[in-house]
């Protein structure tokens, strides 16, 4: 979310900024929505000082016996009190479109990200290790998996659609190990992240804070229940429209009822990260300074409804509906956000170092950053079977941008200054594309995957995976 007051002080730098993302400008939208807001506050204001006022003279003008000057103040402060509900309503509208019009624009790109359009405009950071080489040709994952046995598509179809899989044996251990093994880098030294174990399903406004809500609703998994209880109160508005003309007040009533339950509807959300409630833990709370930098780290399921991702990667684990992530989150001061996010990339490098994976590091372009990110580094890893890099891990730096919607400030240490917090997100990484890399960057000849060196401790001494 955006600082109107910025907005009003740098309309054109906040434009220019938006042109990096390839967008109109919006100052001056805005700015028009803001004077509207600020005038309908200004308004009641002024018209409840009034009434106040007129109250005060009412009690005067009757100790002076001058009742017609007591009546008309009477009647006047009657009118003024009959306006204030539709003052209050235009009032609360005027914030409402102005919010709802600032949550739709995405963050403003650091001054160092490249310009660009798109992902072929991504620069290169830098790379670890080589591809490696093979005396037969590699096989893709889903290959694999499927002629070892133990990576089942067609029962996870009949179980629950497309884009799901089931796992056995073997990998299914194999998957296990890599979060495992994950989560034990990340909270053992030097990288000192506290592990958590958070809730699958959060609320509208925590969504909202990380910025999936409202623009990207459709990528969301919503419970069916919520959904349904939702939809049947739609009905039956819909059909209470129609008695609306024939039973005037009755209808009236009922109709506000209904609108009232359905506001009142806990509505849930599937996590698609557990970034969202990581990151939500210091919503609508002021932290102390001295607790930041403040480092979070889970290993969830997550679930995306791949809306956009219409016929890509239709086969194999690559875009999942459901899939395990292990996330990185940091919450800092803003003048630790910098630093901090040269260090969770390094964190999250780690692990695709042990497990002597070749990577390269991208720096993503204004046109390819996401919706809450300044700045993004996308770790890509090589997938010999595709043959080619495939992202395995994002790590982003949101600025304040996410710590606005949360309302999520710290209190400096002299205990004087409250600020907004800067937030950091990254994969550390994505579990089941580590998985895919490994079982393709490690297959043998004879299609079984020998497991990597840093993952023996958690495979019970397996040192491959094969057909059984």
């Amino acid at each position: 979310m955006h600082d109107i007051r910025f907005i009003r002080d740098n309309p054109q730098a906040f434009d220019r900024a938006l042109a990096r993302r390839g967008l109109e400008p919006q100052a001056q939208h805005l700015i028009a929505l803001d004077e509207t807001r600020r005038a309908r506050i200004l308004a009641l204001e002024k018209a409840q000082a009034r009434r106040n006022e007129a109250s005060k003279l009412i009690g005067a003008a009757k100790r002076s016996n001058e009742e017609e000057t007591a009546q008309a103040l009477m009647t006047e402060v009657a009118e003024l009190k009959e306006s204030f509900p539709k003052m209050e309503a235009d009032e609360k509208a005027a914030s409402k479109a102005l919010d709802d019009a600032l949550a739709e624009i995405p963050n403003l790109p650091a001054d160092d990200v490249p310009d660009g359009k798109d992902a072929n405009d991504n620069v290169e950071h830098h790379r670890f290790g080589a591809r490696r080489d093979y005396a037969f040709r590699p096989k893709q994952h889903f290959d694999l998996g499927e002629a070892l046995g133990q990576m089942d598509f067609e029962a996870a179809a009949k179980l629950s659609g497309a884009r799901f899989v089931v796992l056995k044996k073997g990998l299914a251990r194999l998957e296990r190990a890599l979060g495992q093994f994950m989560l034990d880098v990340h909270t053992g030294e030097p990288h000192n992240y506290t592990e958590v174990a958070p809730p699958l399903l959060v609320h509208d406004a925590v969504m909202f804070g990380t910025g999936q809500l409202p623009k990207f609703r459709d990528d969301q998994f919503m419970p069916t229940e919520v959904t349904w209880r939702k939809n049947r109160l739609n009905e039956i508005l819909s059909t209470l429209d129609e008695e609306i003309e024939r039973r005037h007040v009755t209808a009236k009533v009922a109709v506000d009822q209904l609108i009232e339950e359905a506001e009142s509807v806990e509505q849930f959300w599937l996590i698609p990260t557990a970034e969202v409630p990581l990151t939500n833990l210091v919503r609508e709370s002021i932290v102390d300074e001295d607790k930041l930098p403040m480092r979070l780290t889970a290993c969830t399921p997550c679930f995306r409804a791949e809306a956009g991702a219409a016929g890509k990667d239709t086969r194999g684990m690559i875009r999942q509906h459901q899939f395990t992530k292990v996330e990185l989150v940091s919450i800092t001061t803003p003048g630790q956000s910098k630093d901090e996010h040269e260090r969770m990339l390094s964190c999250a490098e780690e692990v695709l170092r042990r497990l002597d994976l070749h990577y390269r590091v991208m720096t993503l372009c204004t046109g390819d950053m996401g919706f809450a990110a300044q700045k993004t580094y996308d770790i890509e890893v090589w997938l010999p079977g595709q043959g080619m890099y495939r992202e395995i891990s994002s790590c982003s730096n949101c600025g304040e941008f996410q710590a606005r919607r949360m309302n999520a400030r710290y209190r400096g240490k002299e205990g004087r200054q409250v600020r907004h917090v800067h937030t950091l997100n990254g994969s550390g990484v994505a579990v089941g594309r580590a998985l895919i890399a490994v079982m393709e960057t490690y297959q043998q000849e004879n299609g079984a995957i020998a497991v990597p060196d840093a993952l023996a401790p958690y495979m019970g001494g397996t040192k491959t995976v094969e057909k059984q």
